[in-house]
């Protein structure tokens, strides 16, 4: 019989109720969270046609993106299965005029159907037993022409991780992913840019864009601590982000998405 994780909904995913002061501290807090927000601030707007359209944001967590597309004139419906996340996220927000529900990802054809002309998903597929499947369900959200933005923890930076760290054996018997069942914050279901690729297209999808976040900073011995330091490693991090191979290597993938338009009957 399976050990019972309190961290592990009855489908397998990973979910954060009793674990939002760990995930902020250590998905936001310090430098490497300064790096992702400062870099999807100067991403997004040139991946993504963004004309104050609604967005359907899937997984919001503590409210960042949220509050980001909010402020630039989005309608914005925000879901998260974990009701702590969703309180902090409430926190973060303050009176913007969020829409937000307590649902799963797998719940939202039903609930929130659309179909949406944006659908942004961050940092989420990663920690659900099933991503192919749920791909396929952010990919029946989209109005035809509409834009996915997914961004994923990156398989390849995690083994890359793990040798720079010494964990030699743990890479060549390729055992990266974390099991959900403790309070480490390893990703349960880590991808490649192959996997998204190509369960894109099985799911209808275009790859319109690709960048890498984080192509630098998680394989420093030590971070840089001085002001201009950090600052040098912001542009680092920006001018690379979209050169092959650095994006490859990113922490983060991050993709546009297209749902075709249907052809003229």
């Amino acid at each position: 019989m399976p050990e019972f994780s309190p961290y592990l909904s009855p489908a397998g995913d990973r979910h954060f109720d009793g674990l939002a002061d760990k995930f902020a501290g250590s998905l936001y807090g310090g430098l490497r969270g300064e790096l992702r927000l400062a870099l999807l601030d100067r991403l997004l707007p040139e991946m993504l046609d963004l004309q104050g359209q609604p967005v359907l944001e899937v997984g919001g967590g503590l409210g960042q993106l949220a509050a980001w597309l909010s402020d630039r004139g989005h309608p914005v419906t925000l879901t998260e299965p974990a009701g702590e996340m969703l309180e902090r996220a409430a926190e973060h927000l303050g009176d913007r005029p969020v829409v937000r529900h307590r649902l799963p990802l797998q719940s939202l054809p039903a609930a929130l159907p659309g179909p949406w002309p944006l659908v942004t998903c961050h940092a989420v597929l990663e920690w659900l037993a099933d991503p192919r499947a749920a791909l396929a369900t952010l990919a029946g959200l989209l109005t035809p022409g509409g834009q996915l933005s997914l961004m994923v923890f990156n398989r390849d930076a995690l083994r890359l991780s793990n040798v720079v760290k010494g964990n030699l054996a743990k890479a060549l018997d390729d055992r990266l992913e974390g099991q959900g069942r403790r309070r480490r914050l390893t990703p349960i279901s880590p991808l490649t840019h192959g996997q998204v690729v190509a369960w894109a297209e099985e799911a209808g999808l275009c790859v319109a864009q690709v960048a890498g976040v984080r192509v630098f900073h998680d394989y420093l011995r030590t971070p840089p601590e001085a002001a201009a330091d950090r600052q040098a490693l912001l542009e680092l991090e920006w001018r690379y982000s979209r050169v092959d191979p650095h994006w490859r290597l990113g922490r983060y993938l991050l993709y546009t998405l297209i749902r075709p338009e249907e052809p003229a009957s």
